[in-house]
């Protein structure tokens, strides 16, 4: 009788379990970018629906800032809902890509109300990345679901030697594609039979910002500001000569706002050839326009000589080199970099980016339990 009642015992402690895995989440992941608005429905660590909305430059223009393109970005994602008949009641929960928020740990973080007031304040910079959190925050409110966050663009894991900028006054910032940087890096680790935490690597995210990243035994412990240093990208200028901003900044033909816009949405790219789409570039450069051409070089080179440079931060011990996001598409353009960095170590590439997988598997760690979520309680004020 004894043997019989552990028999039972056993058996539901075996059928619990299996019913905990087998249960199964339905999880929202956003992901705005400058010109687009990217979307997926996971189930667990299944996407069944993703999409990519996009937003031309005129209808962007008709708002002052970015902050204000709120109301817009979510119509058109509950417009998508509506069309793919995903039901939000059904959704066990909303994750969004972070913002520009005070500086903070990797993870996954929930999104509380001190966050929303940093994201829609915008004290650390204003950012498409601001508008996920905000968005999910409201649908989280109006259907009772939890709201998180994973890896933000403020990921800081900074060394100190790092934070020096040769101005007190400045500090050097981390901001960057920290969500996809780690992401791919721990895929590529686990394709070479690695862990992330034993790797020394080099990450470039090529999207329209740009970052480049040492990463160290698992940490980002240096990398370029994707707001306002590093290489200059499609529509952002990147490091630029000190004296001469100072001049343009003193000069009297430019506001402050309109100084921002010009470094951060009128720089790169667009502001040598007016565009700020590579595909376009690359058709001019085939069209034989000796500008185009050289501005793409330019841009790669850039690009190279801060991979350059992390290698340096590396003491040279690097293991691979990751080249990611949309541009890695553009086999052309990816040639131009590789000729200048493979005498470095392995370059591996990674076209597009695994933001929306890499959200979703943070949310559904959490909600399985596997990790807790984080609280944002930043203690430090903004730029420190």
């Amino acid at each position: 009788m004894i043997l019989s009642r552990i028999l039972i015992i056993i058996v539901m402690i075996i059928g619990g379990a299996e019913m905990i895995e087998q249960q199964s989440f339905l999880i929202l992941a956003i992901n705005p970018g400058a010109n687009s608005t990217k979307l997926a429905v996971y189930q667990d660590n299944k996407p069944l629906h993703v999409a990519k909305i996009e937003h031309s430059d005129d209808k962007l223009a008709a708002f002052p800032k970015t902050e204000d393109q709120l109301p817009y970005r979510k119509s058109l994602i509950m417009e998508w809902l509506a069309t793919e008949k995903i039901d939000l009641s059904k959704i066990a929960a909303i994750v969004a890509r972070g913002g520009l928020l005070y500086p903070l740990e990797g993870g996954t973080y929930r999104i509380n109300p001190l966050m929303v007031t940093h994201l829609g304040e915008a004290p650390n910079g204003s950012h498409a990345s601001n508008l996920a959190g905000l968005i999910a925050a409201e649908l989280a409110e109006e259907y009772g679901l939890p709201a998180f966050t994973v890896d933000p663009v403020a990921v800081d894991e900074l060394e100190e030697v790092a934070r020096l900028s040769g101005l007190k006054e400045i500090p050097r910032i981390s901001k960057s594609h920290a969500l996809n940087s780690k992401a791919v890096a721990r895929t590529v680790a686990k394709n070479l039979g690695k862990k992330y935490q034993e790797m020394n690597m080099i990450t470039v995210h090529l999207g329209s910002g740009i970052t480049v990243a040492a990463h160290q035994e698992g940490r980002m412990i240096d990398v370029s500001n994707a707001v306002s240093g590093g290489p200059f990208a499609a529509e952002r200028c990147g490091s630029l000569p000190v004296e001469e901003l100072i001049h343009l900044c003193y000069s009297g033909e430019f506001t402050l706002a309109e100084m921002i816009r010009k470094v951060y949405r009128d720089g790169g790219l667009y502001s040598y050839l007016g565009v700020r789409d590579l595909r376009v570039v690359e058709e001019m450069v085939r069209d034989g326009n000796a500008e185009a051409d050289i501005v793409l070089e330019a841009m790669a080179y850039q690009i190279a000589k801060e991979v350059g440079a992390m290698a340096s931060v590396l003491a040279g011990e690097v293991e691979c080199i990751i080249l990611t996001g949309s541009m890695c598409y553009s086999q052309e353009f990816v040639a131009r970099i590789f000729k200048r960095i493979e005498w470095i170590g392995a370059v591996v590439t990674v076209p597009g980016e695994e933001e929306l997988e890499a959200l979703a598997m943070g949310a559904l760690r959490v909600l399985k339990g596997e990790e807790q979520a984080k609280e944002y309680n930043p203690k430090v004020a903004p730029g420190n």
